[in-house]
């Protein structure tokens, strides 16, 4: 019945004028209003945002400051706060806030899809909104259960300035050789859960991983007893060849990326990071002709928190952060049109330095495979550390 008068509503309110629009939504409860909410044009929402006057997003990208300055200037009076979080730091702030009955941020934007679906949709955390604008032209298995973004990487990156004729790596297995050790770098996993999708990815390709393996050294793996799979033999050899984990990714990115270098490490870092080559005097390159893979493609989402204080500006922006109809998204996307970012509309177009998507040699996780496994990779990298 509840279904069935949310519909009538619905199909009442699409005949009504903007100022109707309003105020219906006024009298109504935030959760009777979400159903008209989402249904909304930018042009519809925009008063109402204006009304609400701010708000709040938790990016997993700094990108969110240039994001900032472009929303505020084509949205005056609507003062979005961006707050710089990484996705693990972000699911745990939300579950204690909300559960100290505290509901301060509108929109997060992250990545770490195993975690997010467990600890915060499954839980009423936050909520799914797609901008109708948009929806026709992204792929509906990208639209549920959560709205993606676009599609980022944790992959391996080298020195290409070091090494002009590409990558000195051409299999994984070769990062737990003699002269690798100590010259491998990575985020702690423990602090960015997209490394711990990373690690558990490759654990959940043993056969690739054993044919690798022999095609490297030319027998077979033989897998220690108490581990599943020469995945997670990987693993353990990674760490075992001291593997240096670092506390962010500007320390990987210029230990990695220094144009100086003259004998730089390797890392699983973030394909995107190399936008800011130039800037920083870095020569960060993705490796991509590595076997069996040389990482994971994984979902970065848009989603509106539970009890969002400003619901009609979190709607807003995340419909401003799809872009606009020009190939590159315009002042919404482009921070994220980068080498390395692969956009989910259709209607943009992917950076002409980026490897194209479908040539990119990267796992693309599958969250729920990974949730099911995370936790054993966890209780591993505990006993390596």
């Amino acid at each position: 019945m509840l279904n069935a008068i949310k519909s009538a509503l619905l199909l009442a309110a699409a005949c009504l004028p903007l100022s109707a629009y309003a105020q219906d939504i006024s009298a109504m409860s935030p959760e009777e209003a979400l159903p008209f909410l989402d249904a909304m044009t930018s042009e519809e929402l925009l008063p109402l945002a204006q009304k609400e006057g701010q708000v709040v997003v938790f990016s997993l990208s700094s990108r969110i400051a240039r994001v900032e300055a472009a929303f505020e200037a084509q949205y005056p009076g609507v003062d979005l706060v961006g707050v710089d979080l990484s996705s693990t730091k972000q699911i745990a702030r939300v579950v204690a806030e909300q559960q100290a009955g505290v509901y301060a941020v509108d929109v997060l934007y992250l990545a770490d899809t195993p975690i997010v679906y467990g600890d915060l949709l499954a839980q009423g955390r936050i909520h799914n909104y797609m901008p109708p604008r948009v929806a026709g032209e992204i792929e509906p298995a990208l639209q549920q259960p959560l709205a993606v973004h676009r599609l980022s990487t944790k992959v391996l990156m080298y020195n290409e300035a070091a090494y002009p004729d590409g990558s000195p790596i051409s299999n994984l297995w070769q990062l737990t050789l003699p002269e690798w050790r100590s010259k491998v770098l990575m985020v702690d996993p423990s602090q960015r859960g997209e490394l711990l999708d990373l690690l558990t990815e490759i654990a959940l390709h043993p056969d690739e991983m054993a044919a690798a393996y022999e095609a490297q050294f030319g027998s077979p793996i033989q897998v220690d007893g108490d581990l599943q799979g020469a995945g997670e033999q990987f693993v353990r050899d990674l760490f075992e060849n001291d593997l240096i984990l670092v506390a962010n990714s500007d320390v990987l990115n210029e230990s990695v990326g220094d144009v100086e270098a003259a004998d730089p490490p390797v890392a699983f870092g973030t394909y995107s990071d190399r936008r800011d080559n130039e800037d920083e005097g870095w020569a960060l390159q993705v490796a991509n002709d590595v076997v069996p893979a040389n990482g994971i493609l994984f979902p970065a989402v848009l989603t509106v928190a539970d009890k969002a204080p400003h619901p009609a500006a979190a709607r807003l922006v995340i419909d401003f952060m799809y872009g606009d109809d020009s190939a590159s998204g315009g002042p919404g996307f482009e921070p994220f049109n980068v080498p390395g970012d692969y956009a989910v509309r259709s209607t943009i177009t992917d950076d002409p330095d980026s490897v194209p998507l479908d040539e990119l040699n990267a796992w693309t996780i599958d969250p729920a495979a990974t949730a099911a496994a995370r936790g054993r990779i966890a209780d591993l990298i505990i006993t390596l550390q």
